[in-house]
């Protein structure tokens, strides 16, 4: 798989310089995965983590949420803020260690019951994203011996290429040797920055040769694994867990929303019965009601239309789901008032309640 031209570009320049450039930078779209792993390592190490959300629109109770999607720019400056604090040179490598299949939820089981160890490096590598790996990926044939997985940098971002490659070529190996056994062992593995000096644990975990301060970061194995039989093959389960898989990398089919947007959405799904007004979501999110009306117009949306649509995203699954009476669904989602919660269902969707639930009959 070639490496898309736009990562080539952006590789020259630094996340700061492309922030405002590529909208990508902002999308909420990793899972907190990252974040969750560094505030347990936090809190087995008895240091407070909550200052390393200032400003980001998350609280530290949110990250476990498996819902929660962030962005780029918010896992960036968490992970550099959790770096610095815990001063652990070698968390990427002490994460990584501990990961387990899982671990990757959906995907793990999509790899379990992959027909080879091919077949589910290749369903990891397609779905990376929805286990919140920051690095862009790619799986390359190298001779009829080798094969590489090749990871690089999103947005020319170095700053922190040696925790993400510590982390995500760690798991790997170890996700790997759970599938076909202890075993396995890579040809190489390069980095693409300079020795630490914890380097003998590099050797110690992936018992291969390691070069640093090479062109690119690759993790090489013999072709000959990617033909090993899996004992969990389940075509059936695996066909189902890829569709899964798929419908996460793009929620409601669409592009993932800005962060300001998703963190917006989370909150007033959070607190639809209670009807928060914009000052109580911009309070909660550590802003000014100004900031949040600012932030929310550079978006290209505005508080009462999300809110609007999430309020009848949630009426209309109660509705369907037919549990509830209108009246009751109408109060779940901060209406007292059953006829002002048809009045506004009705403006939402263009149909009365009743109609949307013999719609879903």
């Amino acid at each position: 798989m070639a490496r898309p031209a736009a990562l080539i570009d952006l590789s020259r320049g630094s996340p700061t310089a492309l922030a405002t450039d590529d909208p990508r930078y902002t999308a909420a779209e990793f899972p907190s995965n990252k974040l969750l792993y560094l505030v347990q390592l936090a809190d087995a190490r008895g240091i407070d983590s909550r200052p390393w959300f200032a400003g980001l629109a998350l609280g530290r109770n949110q990250v476990a949420d498996p819902a929660l999607r962030v962005s780029y720019r918010q896992a960036h400056t968490f992970v550099r803020r959790a770096l610095q604090a815990l001063d652990v040179p070698d968390a990427g490598l002490r994460i990584g260690r501990e990961g387990t299949i899982g671990g990757f939820g959906l995907l793990g089981l999509a790899m379990m019951t992959s027909r080879t160890l091919g077949d589910a490096m290749f369903a990891g590598i397609a779905h990376h994203k929805i286990c919140g790996c920051l690095l862009d990926l790619s799986i390359e044939p190298l001779s009829e011996r080798e094969v590489a997985l090749v990871a690089w940098p999103r947005f020319g971002d170095t700053e922190l290429l040696p925790f993400f490659c510590e982390e995500l070529f760690a798991s790997c190996l170890m996700t790997a040797r759970e599938l076909v056994g202890p075993k396995l062992r890579p040809l190489r593995v390069e980095f693409a920055y300079p020795q630490p000096a914890y380097a003998g644990e590099y050797a110690e975990l992936f018992e291969c040769e390691t070069r640093f301060s090479t062109t690119q970061n690759r993790l090489l194995i013999d072709t000959q694994w990617l033909a090993r039989p899996l004992p969990g093959y389940n075509p059936l389960t695996a066909k189902q867990a890829l569709a899964l898989c798929a419908q996460q990398m793009t929620p409601d089919g669409g592009e993932p929303h800005q962060e300001i947007v998703a963190a917006v959405e989370r909150l007033l799904r959070s607190q639809l019965r209670q009807q928060p007004k914009l000052n109580d979501v911009a309070r909660t999110l550590n802003l000014s009601e100004r900031s949040l009306r600012r932030k929310l117009a550079e978006s290209g949306r505005i508080f009462r239309e999300i809110h609007d649509r999430v309020r009848a995203e949630r009426a209309l699954q109660l509705l369907q789901a037919g549990a509830l009476s209108v009246a009751e669904v109408g109060s779940e989602v901060g209406f007292s008032d059953p006829r002002e919660f048809r009045r506004a269902f009705k403006r939402w969707t263009g149909m009365p309640p009743q109609d949307a639930r013999r719609a879903a009959a």
